[in-house]
Formats: C-alpha cells, structure tokens, sequence
C-alpha cells in the first residue's frame, strides 16, 4: 500500500531538511537556522513550522498556526468561487420569416441575457421549402448582427447543420 500524499505544505515533523530559511511568528527574517532549532522554537511558542517555499535553497519556514493558515487559505477560496461568473450559453431559436413583433420580443430578450454576460447563440430552423431559402434565415442573422453592433463580438460565423443556422455571439 502506497503511503499517504499530504495535501498542502510540509509541517513541523514532516520537514526533512537539515536547515531551513526561518521566518518568526512576526514575520522578521531570521536567516538559515538548524531545522531542529526552528522545530523547538515554534514548539515553545505553542505554533507550528510550515515549508513555505520548498523549491528555494534552503527551503523558507515560517512559524504560525497552521490550523488558522489552513482557516484562512479555506475562506480566501470560497470568497474566490463566490466571485467567479459561470458565463451560460442561452439560444433563441427563429425561423426564416420570422414577424416584426416575434422578432422584437425575441431582440429585448438577447439584449437582457447580454447585459448579464452570457452569450446568446441564435438558431433558424428550416423547415421543408424553406430549405430552398436559406439565404432568407442568412438575412436574420444578418439584420441581427447589424442591431447589436458594436455591443457584441460574433464568435461563431453563421453556419448550416443540417436543417438549421447557428451564430453564436458574446458580450464585448
């Protein structure tokens, strides 16, 4: 059975070098010291010593409590993920000779979904004859692009797939 990986950095015992970079609970550097000497240092302040930079030469530790560390770096993720905007893909799906009103409605819709940053991929379905037309469903996407502007890159050109024409567009 293969030993247990640790997640995070090496603590107090775990650190295997013979000297270490050592940095006190009020941040001074304190220069090379014994790693056995920094280990009974943070043991005599009740803290812990934690390998900050394990690739430097020799290695940097710090003493601190480790269980607050381990605390702080927690919250500074979830404030992070709170932040993060998950960008949607939302389709407004037309047809060829779509009316002036249903194109309207379907417009202000585009325009909210934008304001919110999601990109909004447009779908025209053919049906039967219309086939025929497809420069029609093009003229859509065309008078579509013409209205948003300059408000929106087009990150998918208009394209056929089979029985409909998708472009995709995002927020500048």
């Amino acid at each position: 059975m293969a030993p247990q990986r640790q997640e995070g950095p090496r603590t107090n015992r775990a650190i295997r070098v013979p000297e270490v970079r050592l940095i006190d609970e009020t941040g001074d550097n304190k220069g090379v010291v014994d790693t056995r000497d920094a280990l009974r240092r943070a043991e005599d302040l009740g803290l812990d010593l934690v390998e900050i930079s394990p690739n430097a030469e020799p290695p940097v530790a710090k003493i601190m409590d480790y269980g607050r560390f381990k605390y702080q770096e927690q919250k500074k993720k979830a404030e992070a993920r709170k932040k993060q905007k998950v960008v949607t893909v939302k389709e407004i799906k037309m047809r060829p000779g779509i009316d002036q009103h249903d194109y309207d409605t379907k417009m202000r819709n585009v325009e909210k979904f934008l304001a919110e940053g999601d990109k909004v991929k447009f779908t025209i379905r053919f049906r039967g004859r219309e086939m025929a037309h497809q420069d029609l469903g093009l003229d859509v996407l065309n008078r579509v692009q013409e209205q948003l502007g300059e408000a929106v890159k087009v990150e998918a050109k208009p394209k056929v797939e089979g029985r409909q024409m998708t472009m995709v567009v995002s927020p500048k």
